[in-house]
């Protein structure tokens, strides 16, 4: 199993779409990273990888990353300072908990789509699109070694 054929074409496509049309109505980031294998804790790889990428800075540090390590089975969703200090208490664990609803079902990329919508809902409450926002990072999902899908 490898991160990058893991997903079909159209899954990976259902998973942009829904970081595209998250992120229509909010100045928020949303970014999904799919690794094969997580060789330490999954929570510390998302919060490495979430520097890594530049999440950390967005204008309103309002990034969100969805980290899903393949062969653990085990995933994380790292928010910046921005969304953290907006969301109320549990936000990320009702997320949390309805991917993992989805994922025991099979359903990888509807699990992921569904979070990243969940997320972008959030954002675009406290973090409305303006009209002159810019996308300040890409919609594609990342894989391992920064492999990039379509």
């Amino acid at each position: 199993m490898k991160a990058s054929t893991f997903f079909t074409p159209e899954q990976q496509e259902t998973i942009i779409r829904a970081i595209a049309e998250a992120e229509h109505a909010t100045s928020g980031e949303i970014r999904v990273h799919i690794e094969t294998s997580c060789k330490v804790n999954v929570l510390d790889e998302a919060a490495w990888l979430f520097r890594k990428v530049g999440m950390h800075k967005t204008a309103d540090r309002n990034g969100v990353l969805i980290y899903l390590a393949l062969k653990e089975r085990n995933f994380a969703i790292i928010g910046d300072s921005g969304i953290n200090a907006v969301v109320p208490p549990g936000f990320w664990d009702a997320i949390r908990d309805h991917m993992q609803q989805k994922f025991s079902e099979g359903l990888y990329a509807d699990g992921l789509a569904d979070g990243v919508r969940m997320a972008g809902e959030k954002l675009r409450e406290h973090f409305p699109r303006s009209k002159d926002d810019v996308n300040e990072l890409t919609d594609a999902i990342s894989f391992d070694n920064n492999e990039t899908g379509s």
